[in-house]
């Protein structure tokens, strides 16, 4: 697959994020790698049975599973459901599981992907050496047979944005001496919690994890971020009832919707964001026809009924922020 172009989001295994994936367009599904990070029960398998996402391979990172889980028989299961399994290859994962993550790669076109975090795994290019050269032999895959994932991580402020970005070019100077089979860098700048917005207005969010790789400039090195989640998880259960919200993505920001206004009727709140939203500068020339997520959007400006959930206004936001960033990307 050439991978000029191509896109890999990390997200989490959830219902919003896979319908997403479930609703690409086939030109659309060509140029996406998406990057699951699994959690324990997450119920990823009977999610993926069900919604099927479109792209026909998934990268799955096990960096949060007991070290039990076994790549290979996920992948076995994947492909009874007709979809690939791409390992993800970690630094501080055993050699017995990344030896597994070789034997699943083989299951598939031998192909994996190695998330390298520069700011925890390796502090120079001797250290990040050794670091892929163990991860290399354990698994018994070769470079051109890997996919160089860069993880800056968050992209906190401004400030902090320079610095990842002169991380990512020393990163990407050690990168370029191996054959690897892409190269690609990710970073995120979605808060972890959006709660202190303020409501009933659109509230711009910089994008800064776009501008750090377009300040990059670097041909032949690929897009990848955190979709519209934010890289730091956050812990602990959420005990109030979530207001209607969409995270909206434009070239430069994410413009945040959370409503309250117009009484208790969660129908009634988010019929009035999604029109708010396709009256806005924000809403694309295409209108619905953008993306399987601003369909969804212009369908409930239209009507009160069927405000979704949570899941549902992830599902429009990731399927909106996808077909943004494909436009945006070279081969486009």
């Amino acid at each position: 697959m050439p991978f000029d172009g191509a896109y890999l989001p990390i997200l989490r295994p959830r219902r919003g994020e896979l319908t997403a994936l479930a609703h690409l367009s086939a030109e659309e599904a060509a140029r996406v790698i998406p990057v699951v990070e699994l959690e324990p029960d997450s119920g990823l398998l009977a999610m993926l049975r069900e919604l099927r996402p479109r792209t026909g391979t998934i990268a799955v990172d096990f960096g949060q599973l007991p070290e039990i889980d076994a790549p290979e028989h996920l992948a076995g299961r994947l492909a009874d459901l007709g979809l690939g399994l791409i390992p993800v290859l970690r630094p501080d994962e055993s050699g017995p599981r990344l030896a597994a993550h070789g034997r699943a790669a083989r299951m598939h076109r031998r192909r994996a992907v190695l998330r390298l975090r520069p700011h925890a795994d390796a502090g120079n290019p001797a250290e990040a050496d050794a670091v892929t050269e163990r991860l290399l032999r354990a698994s018994t895959l070769d470079p051109d047979d890997v996919h160089l994932l860069i993880d800056l991580a968050e992209t906190a402020c401004s400030a902090h944005a320079s610095e990842v970005e002169d991380r990512a070019r020393r990163v990407l100077r050690w990168a370029r001496a191996t054959p690897w089979r892409s190269i690609s860098v990710a970073s995120g700048a979605m808060p972890p919690n959006l709660d202190d917005l303020p409501t009933d207005r659109p509230v711009a969010v910089g994008r800064l994890d776009a501008r750090v790789w377009a300040r990059l400039g670097q041909p032949g090195v690929g897009y990848a971020d955190y979709g519209v989640t934010s890289p730091v998880r956050r812990h602990g259960v959420q005990h109030h009832r979530q207001l209607p919200t969409l995270r909206y993505t434009t070239e430069s920001d994410w413009w945040i919707y959370r409503w309250a206004r117009r009484g208790g009727r969660s129908d009634d709140r988010c019929h009035d964001l999604c029109r708010t939203l396709v009256t806005s500068p924000q809403w694309p020339a295409a209108g619905a026809r953008f993306s399987w997520g601003d369909a969804e959007i212009a369908k409930r400006a239209r009507t009160a009924r069927g405000a979704g959930s949570s899941a549902s206004w992830i599902a429009w936001s990731t399927s909106h922020h996808i077909a943004h960033v494909l436009r945006a990307l070279p081969g486009h």
